[in-house]
């Protein structure tokens, strides 16, 4: 289950108050694009500044190894966060897609224990990945072994940015239980 953040001003010391400097919580983040056949998989630096690729999953919905191999990632690279994307429709409606790479990070909050799990918007985020990869002179066939891992940079890198503009945690905090989880304004 998920719940929103609550609206309002960033917390003292961030952006929205004029101080100087990036209002971003230190520590590694892992950044995952869900797909029907792959998962993208990115990280950040300590500083939460700078994601980076780190490896394409084959899924595997019938025994989980994919989810095993992310849980092991997280804990290798003592990750404080994980970042799901959450591809939304144009209309902001939840589709297919999204009610899968919604399932797929309780599933992944129930084995992370104490990292937390959040979802965030990523629509558009796979498209952007291609158009990059194309642009940058990646043929159409090299381009499916590492557009899960761009686009997973994406929606990481993006999540950096807003919380190093707005000073709060980026998207919805996922939770394993039955009750919304409610998260304190900041």
């Amino acid at each position: 289950m998920t719940t929103p953040d609550g609206a309002g001003g960033a917390h003292a010391g961030g952006p929205a108050d004029g101080a100087p400097g990036r209002a971003v919580r230190p520590g590694v983040r892992v950044g995952v694009d869900v797909g029907s056949a792959r998962v993208g998989v990115a990280a950040s630096d300590p500083t939460g500044t700078f994601a980076h690729p780190v490896r394409t999953l084959a899924r595997d919905e019938q025994h989980q190894s994919d989810l095993a191999e992310l849980e092991a990632l997280v804990d290798e690279l003592g990750a404080v966060e994980v970042v799901v994307g959450l591809p939304l429709l144009l209309s902001g409606l939840e589709g297919a897609a999204a009610q899968t790479a919604r399932a797929y990070a309780v599933a992944l909050a129930a084995r992370t224990g104490t990292v937390t799990v959040r979802l965030v918007d990523e629509r558009l985020t796979t498209v952007d990945a291609h158009r990059r990869l194309r642009d940058s002179g990646v043929p159409g066939r090299g381009q499916r072994k590492v557009v899960d891992q761009a686009a997973a940079v994406l929606i990481l890198q993006t999540a950096l940015d807003t919380e190093a503009s707005s000073g709060r945690p980026p998207g919805e905090s996922v939770t394993t239980g039955g009750r919304r989880k409610k998260e304190r304004r900041r």
